[in-house]
């Protein structure tokens, strides 16, 4: 008895290519596919059967062929099995089916390209860097997840944050927080990165002077600060600042300097005056500060050797500057320098 595969009498059968009734080696040779890979996709019943032989072998028309060329042009895109499997489910809103199905494929090849460049860039970082620093660097990159993640960061400051932070206000402090990540990255963008996932994984929550570590002065219980009010305000003070920033001027009295202030006397619920500026500007002066982060953020950021581009730190810190100019705490540190000789 011939196999499942072979011509019934041993012969082409030119009947049977002209009725469009073929054996399972029929259709693999039309079809350009051994019988194998015919008999993989029938045992799935992925292939419609026309019939079957007198003697039980399985027999195919061309609706199997159309069917058999199209999921070889899935499979050629890389489509799983199973996918290809419920894309066939749906014949009759295919179209649609796939196009879900393409997206889905561009999102999981753009993963991989992206975790492939952050390889190669991490390698090159590594090629090239002084031997002395090799074994510090590759530890630093071999802590970092694959694909690259930004998860670590975004915890970082869920915990930093004052406790009942509404949840629309921590959502939008943590998106200004976290550096969005290159897709193809500069070595000293991995090596920053690197540095910065290290920094959040080991944070100041358990090094810092204190109980509270790092922690602002707003977000300590008792001194009368309401940290959503604060939040809520900043963004609009540091994108004045950023624009500052941008246009390379120096910290100076006007409008972001103004929006600053008046975001933190909201938040104590008092108002804008010479003395409250003193005092903020004293009480900003002697906080725990986070500097390094920020810096690492900006060189994530901006592929070299570009500017860095103004983070949230940095727009603070120019915000902190003009207000110690503005209230005379500058000159009065320099004169207290110039006293003892420092």
């Amino acid at each position: 008895m011939p196999e499942d595969g072979q011509w019934e009498d041993g012969r082409r059968s030119n009947d049977s290519w002209s009725s469009g009734s073929w054996s399972i080696g029929q259709l693999a040779e039309r079809a350009g596919v051994t019988v194998k890979t015919v008999r993989f996709y029938s045992d799935r019943g992925l292939l419609p059967e026309a019939a079957r032989s007198g003697g039980g072998h399985r027999r195919y028309g061309p609706e199997a062929l159309e069917r058999l060329r199209l999921i070889r042009s899935l499979r050629g895109l890389d489509v799983p099995v199973p996918d290809v499997g419920r894309l066939l489910e749906q014949e009759d809103a295919l179209d649609d089916a796939l196009e879900g199905v393409i997206d889905g494929r561009l999102r999981e090849l753009g993963t991989r390209l992206t975790v492939l460049r952050w390889r190669q860039a991490a390698l090159r970082l590594l090629r090239d860097c002084p031997a002395e620093e090799r074994a510090e660097r590759l530890r630093l990159v071999g802590g970092l997840p694959t694909p690259p993640s930004t998860a670590a960061l975004a915890r970082f400051w869920r915990r930093w944050l004052p406790a009942r932070l509404p949840a629309r206000v921590v959502s939008a402090v943590v998106e200004q927080a976290v550096p969005q990540l290159p897709d193809d990255p500069a070595p000293a963008q991995v090596l920053a990165f690197a540095r910065l996932h290290a920094f959040v994984s080991d944070s100041c929550f358990d090094a810092g002077p204190g109980p509270d570590g790092c922690r602002p002065e707003a977000h300590l219980p008792g001194k009368g600060y309401r940290p959503a009010v604060l939040y809520e305000g900043l963004p609009e003070a540091f994108a004045l600042a950023s624009a500052e920033l941008r246009a390379g001027r120096a910290p100076r009295r006007g409008e972001a300097l103004d929006c600053f202030v008046a975001v933190h006397a909201a938040a104590l619920n008092t108002r804008d005056s010479a003395g409250f500026r003193r005092g903020l500007g004293r009480m900003l002066a002697a906080e725990e500060r986070i500097d390094h982060y920020w810096q690492l953020a900006a060189e994530v950021m901006t592929p070299p050797p570009g500017p860095p581009e103004p983070t949230p730190g940095a727009a603070d810190n120019w915000l902190r500057a003009a207000l110690t100019d503005a209230t005379g705490l500058g000159r009065q540190a320099r004169a207290g320098r110039g006293q003892t000789g420092a």
